[in-house]
């Protein structure tokens, strides 16, 4: 069983690689792009079978480790 992990920077946070993302993006001719935020995404392998154990498992991962709860969101997938 496989997990996706995605990480961004929450509302607010700010956000200097995106920023330079976009301003990189205005450079090659790409318009319209009004605001870019970037992140992060984690592909874990797991032993678990049990799909409720393995995202519990995943949660408490992020909650500890993966993410910072306190500036960024997390969205887990799991993949089977």
């Amino acid at each position: 069983m496989k997990a996706r992990i995605t990480v961004t920077l929450k509302n607010g946070v700010l956000d200097p690689q995106g920023k330079a993302i976009e301003h990189a993006l205005s450079g090659l001719g790409f318009e319209g792009v009004d605001e870019v935020r970037q992140g992060k995404m984690i592909e874990l392998s797991l032993a678990d079978t049990d799909k409720t154990v393995a995202e519990a498992r995943v949660k408490e991962m992020c909650e500890k480790l993966l993410a910072n709860t306190v500036i960024e969101n997390y969205a887990i997938e799991m993949v089977e």
